[in-house]
């Protein structure tokens, strides 16, 4: 405010603005008033400068803003003025202000922490020396001498242990020579394998001469008779060297017995040495608890005044080198254009307002849609499990028949093997064949929980799939009212399903080739309802019995679950059971009815195969399944 005199501007304080007319009156009124009470006057006016300061405060703070930038730790700080020099100026004098108070703050913090340790130091300091002092005190007093980590009466214990294992050694190797050798006179054994006896040089000396005489004796003997006198006089000198060996061999056992009896004496005195050690480790012991009391007192003293020490140095640095938190970034530059109104933005916000409100519509649109969507919604509202997923086929892509006349989707398969639909036919195949690796099923049954759901398209689009597949496959129409399969896949025909039910025709004679090979279709003649049960009968069982004998994949066309009983009677003669949902028409709880319906009747529900889907709407409805994935993999396809 002082630095750059906004108080003596116009345009923040408004009473140096040009007065108007009650104002101009006003003026010269309170002009008149003060030259007659010149007191009473200053008074007031020492009130109404403070005022007026607090109103210019007030005024520039109002056209002062400061807000975060986005996700950064940036602030951009803006200044509202009738100027642009003036406002870039006042915005830039509020940042170098605001970088200013946060170097004073640190000083002024700093320079308080600094007193406070420092004497803190001193009492710490203190407190060290006299802890220490205490410890050395008390060590000399009970003679707790300490030589690398261990007390001298500890040290004096170990060498004394050292000594005493030496000497019990030496010992027992004492008293094991002595056992041997009086082991071996006891038992009159030679006596010449003991070590003491072979390790004598006079025992080798004799017996080198009791080995000469013996040879002597030898050769005397064969020359002379045995009364001889040179015999007599070797003989003579035998005995007396064996008297010496024996004489010898007294002497060593005699010096073995003086070595245990050296080594006991040593042993003896080195443990009575150790026991009087440890009575005085004993005494030491119990003064080395408080010793180290008063060590641990010592070290945390220690401890807190290095702690100390080392703040004290860094905040001293820290003043030395104190910076603000912040930086200038970017100085505010002389606005160009004025800020408001902003045509720009205000066209933008009209926009984002319209596309908002377009995409509450469609949010709308959304949460009122009860269909089917994506591979969640069959797991999450229905509860059964997702096979495939078929895609939407333009009208443009069936073809034409010969001869005129719109063709069928089922066509599309057959001339389209590669193509994207043909492969989620594939699918739904290899998941019927895979479902139970210990049981095949080869009855499946294709049905739906209304008319319209694509159930005939998927069943007679499955059976050509199959039969490409190398698998023989037949396709049974047991939809009586509507016979959808049969109008598209046999319309010529005179006999079917129900004529060999009852007995009227055998099974070759209604059979229907497809123009596919492998493919036989079991057509319905007539739309006919009839009061006999004729899928609970035997008859039908028979057929289905049959049926698994001859072919591979055996596809059974249903009516409506909800619409018509009979299905829940195939449902529960098939192996399988897919159920076909239309994409995002199907009311979810139909859906889920038809399934609950069909599992009461113990029915095996394989799985839902959605059909006529928009694979490029479904993927943006979010990250579920791989058909989220399908813009990625749709070219991999022919078709």
């Amino acid at each position: 405010m002082s630095e750059l005199d906004l108080a003596a501007d116009p345009e923040f304080n408004s009473r140096l603005r040009e007065p108007s007319g009650l104002g101009a009156v006003a003026g010269a009124v309170a002009g008149f008033l003060s030259a007659l009470l010149p007191s009473q006057v200053a008074d007031s006016q020492s009130g109404e400068a403070e005022q007026e300061l607090e109103a210019v405060t007030s005024a520039v703070l109002d056209r002062l803003s400061a807000r975060r930038s986005g996700m950064t730790f940036m602030l951009t700080i803006a200044f509202t003025s009738e100027n642009a020099a003036k406002a870039a100026r006042i915005a830039n004098a509020f940042a170098d202000q605001y970088l200013l108070s946060q170097l004073e703050a640190k000083f002024d913090a700093t320079e308080r922490a600094n007193t406070w340790l420092n004497e803190r130091l001193e009492t710490l300091r203190e407190e060290v020396r006299t802890d220490e002092q205490a410890v050395e005190m008390y060590r000399a007093e009970n003679g707790l001498l300490d030589t690398g980590g261990s007390t001298l009466t500890e040290q004096q214990i170990s060498d004394l242990n050292a000594q005493l294992a030496i000497q019990r050694a030496e010992l027992s190797a004492a008293e094991s020579s002595l056992r041997n050798v009086q082991t071996q006179l006891e038992r009159g054994a030679s006596l010449d394998t003991i070590g003491e006896v072979l390790r004598s040089e006079t025992i080798r000396a004799l017996r080198a001469q009791q080995t000469d005489t013996s040879r002597r004796r030898s050769d005397l003997t064969s020359r002379y008779g045995p009364r001889h006198p040179e015999i007599l006089a070797v003989e003579r000198e035998a005995a007396d060297l064996e008297e010496q060996v024996n004489r010898e061999i007294q002497r060593i056992v005699a010096g073995l017995e003086t070595e245990v009896n050296v080594a006991r004496q040593r042993v003896g005195s080195l443990q009575s040495t150790l026991s009087g050690v440890r009575d005085e480790l004993v005494t030491n012991n119990r003064a080395l608890v408080q010793l180290r009391e008063l060590e641990r007192e010592a070290e945390a003293s220690r401890t807190l005044f290095e702690s100390f020490l080392n703040r004290f140095r860094q905040t001293s640095e820290q003043n030395d080198l104190a910076t603000a938190d912040a930086r200038i970034v970017a100085r505010a530059p002389v606005p160009v254009t004025p800020s408001s109104p902003n045509w720009m933005l205000n066209l933008a916000l009209g926009f984002i307002l319209a596309g908002m409100a377009g995409a509450g519509v469609i949010v709308l649109l959304e949460v009122f849609d009860n269909g089917v969507r994506s591979e969640a919604d069959v797991e999450r509202e229905l509860g059964a499990g997702h096979i495939a997923s078929v895609p939407m086929l333009a009208r443009a892509r069936f073809g034409r028949k010969q001869g005129g006349g719109e063709g069928h989707p089922y066509d599309y398969v057959r001339e389209n093997p590669l193509s994207g639909i043909a492969e989620s036919f594939r699918v739904i195949r290899s998941a019927i064949l895979l479902s139970n690796l210990d049981k095949v099923h080869k009855v499946v049954a294709i049905t739906s929980a209304l008319p319209g759901e694509g159930k005939t398209t998927t069943t007679y689009s499955l059976g050509r799939i199959s039969a490409m597949s190398g698998s023989k496959t037949i396709i049974l129409d047991c939809d009586l009212r509507r016979r959808l399969l049969t109008k598209a896949a046999a319309p010529d025909a005179q006999k079917g399903l129900m004529e060999v039910l009852a007995g009227e025709a055998t099974l070759d004679e209604v059979l229907m080739d497809d123009a596919e090979p492998g493919l036989h279709i079991l057509p319905v003649v007539e739309s006919q309802f009839t009061p006999r049960d004729v899928f609970s009968s035997d008859a039908f069982k028979s057929l289905l019995a049959v049926l698994r004998q001859r072919y591979d994949l055996v596809l059974i066309d249903t009516a409506p679950v909800l619409a018509v009983t009979d299905t829940r009677v195939i449902a529960a003669r098939a192996d399988a059971v897919v159920v076909s949902v239309k994409w995002k028409t199907t009311p979810r709880e139909a859906a889920a009815s038809a399934i609950d319906i069909l599992r009461d009747v113990n029915a095996n529900v394989l799985g839902v195969a959605l059909s006529q889907v928009d694979m490029n709407a479904q993927a943006r409805y979010g990250y579920e399944g791989s058909s989220y994935y399908y813009k990625n993999y749709r070219s991999y396809y022919s078709g």
